[in-house]
């Protein structure tokens, strides 16, 4: 059963159900937009009515299609247009009417074609309106609907105001581009939803938790490296207006975005030390993301594939541009502190000199617990054994995340609650399914491990040592093997491993022998001296402040290496039953050995059986409006927001005064005083602001007045540009024919088809086999962005293009297109990484190994298309700017020239493509490419000529070579009549 509305969800729909209406609302996220439209679209379903659904991905038309058929709309429903569907079929489908969702580049193409009857179009409903610009397809879309449709309705939705609040007039040139006149906001202070939402709240109950120190000296030193670089980015470029960003909009996704786009006009001129502070902010950014939500072991090992990608490049040569934050003091700070949240290496301190002399008393367990208690110390917990596949001198520390402890705590608490409801009152409406929420499906991996493996009797900050436990297991074997084959790439045979193998397989023999027994008197020396060490740190357990890395002045480099090569070292000197069990956990092998045994039959219920809901946990991360849909099916009472979610606090606001009769307790966790909270407050911050910005637009905004685009009402202007004057002794002629332009089906995916119609030019798509666009009976056009051009190049697939297009036209053209608002150079391509430094006469640049690596390196893209010039003299090139130049360049390549046929360009080159005339005898036609002088280029010609082998044979050589040329038809015929001549000779 459908959720019901709340009374701000009927007041949208009264304003904006009306059929005779075009309308654009703008809604908070998190309020039910999906709502929404399911039931206007559930208002509109009728065999009568046409309505279209544009710019929906395919998640959203399997989840809106549920939702219509649980509110009844379930024959036909939603219907969804594929690219898999047929032209046949997409006619019989919008002659049924109905609802039905399709793709903007499929309904921009039947529009043109006229397979959809668009003046009997009901409505269009176009969600993600933020997104709507000139160069986009839905703005093309509008344009042809309202060129044939004027009665019809248009009703545009989005949610996210911030996209609407960036240029002049944002929300001008989108209701512009609609063709609307009437715009609804509705955010979260509207006075409606206000009302609507403060009558019933849910039992919030927020939870505020510290970082530990090192999670706390990790943030503050990220943050310190973001203000580093933001600030020398600013400084390197003091020509652009950088000051809005701020450390404060760095932490959100869009930030990365904003920086590129605003250094897009000058990225070919910028060096790569500043392309390299661009992509350092992106790395940090997610490296405060991880510090919150990944495990101690799997930040540590993220930032140690940071390190070695700074390092080294993926050939293996040192790099040349390293990042600048890692050089840093702050940098220091977080790789070791990342590393002593995992583990310490006591033979480090062991290993330094020391001017302290050892007493006797280190190893004398009783003197220490007399002194603890002299001192007042509780007494010391016994010291846990030493795991077998822990390396010697590794003390792991397996630092927790804060908010595992405290979703346990939770967890306890919610039981309890659940046992105290239960006793006072026998029915309660709701489930005691507990629902967890995450902001990734990471974080909900990870939270699903913690609750199954948790141990609850285990004291705080260690309940999670099982599993943590099981990850150091398999980041052991990873670092292991990634240093061993690090150092196989450097010593083909390495010492290491003879060195250790007659130690694996002599364990429990006498260590007299004589290639032993120095290698294991000396690995006695470091076990006592490591062991004598740990004891001298009171309580045995790892402090923080024992490595002493930074101050002796180790970089991030060398620790990671030095590790890596202790734990290979150790690896290889173990067996391989030791191996599989660092691979696998304890209890897997018992586990698959009872269900091959087939012994836990009888306990299959409580194994595999259904639960009951106060014993279910759900973990789930943070999606986009089906959220609605899991509280609505799920119906929790007690829901924990592991990480604090913007609009999922609206959707348990909505799904509580859904539910009148239900109490909702809601757990709320923050990291205090880190970027998660100020992430969330900002975001708010960010949206209201967006929201206060819209109003003010709305209220001082000057509407459009549209023109009359029909067929009669540019008439005099199209004859006027379709006068003719190349006819001779100056006499003009009129021509009436629309100015048009052939454009491949595969273009649409671009934006120069939509440029081409809105100046004026009649588009006509078409499966053009020769070029793209095809301006005049002898004018042809390949287009090529920038990354195609690329690939076209490494391809060979614009050789093969040019080729056709020098074949078959007069003047071939090949269009390189760059894109608006970015670098008109094409150096942005070879990512060159020269300075624009003056030259230094100082120090003389080394001449050897210049021209090796001159040689070595690929052509730039400069240098093949000058090879493709001399290879196709024919081809011009023309280099555009955007697509708005390209559509400017199209006009005046037109100008007084005759009007291409599409039948004509669609048949050109059709005997080389190898689909055309497809269901004739493939043997007659192999036979007949195996004929000296017939190609695979000219093969469809000929059976395009004749009927069969036999009627060729029959040809005489003139008509032959007609067909086939003269030197080709020779060759063809000679070799037909070969037997002839002999007989007749």
């Amino acid at each position: 059963m459908a959720a019901p509305l709340l009374s701000f969800h009927r007041d949208i729909l009264e304003k904006i159900h009306d059929p005779s209406t075009s309308d654009l609302l703008i809604l908070a996220r998190g309020l039910g937009l999906r709502r929404l439209l399911c039931t206007l679209l559930k208002i509109y379903d009728s065999p009568k009515n046409l309505v279209l659904l544009v710019n929906a991905t395919p998640e959203e038309e399997a989840a809106i299609g549920e939702e219509l058929g649980i509110m009844g709309c379930r024959k036909p429903g939603l219907r969804i247009v594929g690219y898999e569907m047929g032209k046949r079929d997409r006619q019989d489908l919008y002659k049924k009417g109905g609802l039905i969702s399709v793709t903007s580049r499929i309904l921009v193409v039947d529009m043109l074609q006229s397979d959809i009857p668009t003046d009997l179009i009901t409505g269009i409903i176009v969600l993600r309106a933020e997104r709507v610009t000139a160069l986009a397809l839905e703005a093309f879309i509008v344009r042809l609907y309202r060129e044939k449709n004027i009665a019809g309705f248009l009703k545009a939705f989005s949610d996210q105001p911030e996209y609407i609040t960036s240029g002049m007039s944002p929300l001008k040139n989108i209701m512009k581009e609609l063709h609307l006149r009437t715009v609804h906001i509705y955010p979260r202070f509207h006075q409606s939803i206000k009302d609507a939402l403060e009558n019933r709240r849910a039992d919030v109950i927020e939870l505020y938790q510290r970082l530990t120190e090192p999670m706390e000296a990790i943030h503050h030193a990220i943050v310190q490296c973001m203000t580093t670089t933001l600030s020398e980015l600013k400084r390197s470029h003091t020509s652009i207006d950088l000051d809005d960003l701020t450390v404060e909009s760095a932490y959100f996704k869009a930030f990365d975005t904003v920086v590129r786009r605003q250094l897009d006009p000058v990225w070919h001129k910028v060096g790569p030390k500043t392309k390299q502070l661009v992509s350092d902010l992106a790395t940090l950014r997610r490296l405060l993301t991880y510090l919150l939500t990944y495990d101690a072991l799997a930040f540590h090992a993220y930032l140690e594939t940071l390190v070695a990608s700074n390092t080294s490049t993926a050939t293996g040569a040192a790099r040349q541009n390293q990042s600048p934050w890692m050089l840093t003091d702050a940098a220091n700070i977080i790789f070791q502190t990342a590393q002593r949240r995992c583990y310490t290496l006591s033979r480090k301190a062991a290993d330094r000199p020391s001017a302290v002399t050892v007493i006797d008393l280190v190893d004398n367990e009783d003197a220490w617990d007399a002194l603890d208690d002299i001192e007042g110390h509780i007494k010391r917990p016994t010291k846990t054994p030493q795991k077998p596949w822990v390396p010697d001198g590794m003390d792991p520390v397996l630092e927790e995340l804060p908010k595992w402890d405290l979703l346990a705590d939770v967890l306890q608490e919610i039981e309890g609650e659940i046992m105290r409801q239960e006793s006072l009152s026998s029915y309660n409406r709701g489930t005691n399914t507990v629902l967890v929420m995450t902001t990734s499906l990471r974080s909900s991996t990870l939270v699903s491990e913690f609750l199954s493996e948790m141990e609850v009797d285990a004291p705080k900050g260690k309940r999670g040592r099982t599993m943590m436990e099981r990850k150091l297991r398999r980041y052991l074997y990873w670092k292991g093997s990634l240093a061993g084959r690090k150092r196989d790439g450097k010593n083909q045979a390495p010492p290491q491993f003879e060195r250790h193998e007659p130690r694996v397989s002599g364990l429990n023999t006498s260590n007299s022998s004589t290639g032993l027994s120095e290698a294991l008197k000396k690995k006695d020396k470091e076990r006592a001296a490591r062991s004598a060490n740990r004891r001298r740190v009171r309580g045995g357990a790892p402090s923080f402040s024992a490595p002493s890395g930074p101050k002796e002045g180790a970089t991030p480099e060398l620790i990671v290496v030095d590790d890596g090569e202790e734990i290979a070292t150790f690896l290889a000197s173990q067996s391989a039953p030791f191996m599989n069990d660092l691979l696998v956990p304890d209890g897997d092998f018992e586990l698959l050995e009872g269900i091959l045994a087939s012994q836990l039959d009888p306990d299959f219920d409580t194994q595999y059986g259904l639960l009951p809901p106060q014993q279910t946990v759900v973990v789930r991360a943070y999606s986009n409006d089906s959220d609605d849909q899991v509280l609505a099916e799920i119906q929790p009472k007690f829901i924990v927001m592991f990480e604090p979610s913007l609009e999922f606090v609206r959707r348990i606001e909505v799904y509580r005064n859904s539910n009148p009769g239900q109490g909702v307790r809601v757990y709320f966790m923050v990291y205090q005083l880190s970027c998660e909270e100020h992430k969330y407050l900002a975001g708010l911050r960010r949206e209201k602001e967006s929201f206060e910005r819209l109003i003010k637009e709305r209220g001082s905004m000057l509407l459009p007045i549209y023109e009359d685009k029909g067929v009669g009402s540019k008439t005099g202007e199209q004859m006027i540009k379709t006068i003719s004057t190349r006819l001779a002794g100056g006499r003009k002629e009129l021509s009436t024919q629309t100015s048009q332009v052939i454009v491949d089906m595969r273009e649409f995916r671009s934006t120069l088809p939509s440029m081409l119609h809105a100046s004026g030019i009649l588009v006509i798509p078409a499966t053009l086999t020769v070029g793209d666009y095809v301006l005049t009976p002898d004018i042809c056009v390949e287009r090529k962005s920038i990354p195609d051009l690329v690939s076209s190049f490494n391809s060979g697939r614009l050789y093969t293009q040019c080729e056709l297009m020098s074949v078959h036209y007069k003047q071939p053209i090949l269009l390189i297109e760059f894109e608006e608002n970015k670098a008109f150079s094409l150096d942005t391509v070879s990512e060159t990484t020269k300075t624009y430094a003056k030259p230094s006469t100082k120090y003389p640049a080394k001449k050897s190994g210049t021209s090796t690596e001159l040689e070595r390196a690929p052509p730039s893209i400069q240098s093949k298309l000058v090879l493709l010039t001399l290879h196709f003299p024919r081809v011009r090139i023309i280099w555009s700017s955007s697509p708005y130049a390209t559509a400017d360049i199209f006009s005046d390549l037109k100008a007084n020239n005759f009007e291409p046929d599409p039948t004509r360009a669609i048949a050109i080159g059709a005997e080389e493509d190898p689909e055309a005339g497809a269901g004739v005898n493939a043997a007659a036609e192999e036979l007949l490419r195996c004929l000296p002088g017939i190609t695979a280029k000219n093969a469809k010609y000929v059976m395009s000529k004749v009927g069969s082998v036999r009627q060729l044979c029959e040809l005489s050589r003139e008509e032959v070579q007609g067909i086939l040329g003269v030197e080709p038809g020779n060759l063809c015929w000679d070799f037909m009549h070969r037997g002839e001549r002999k007989r007749t000779g």
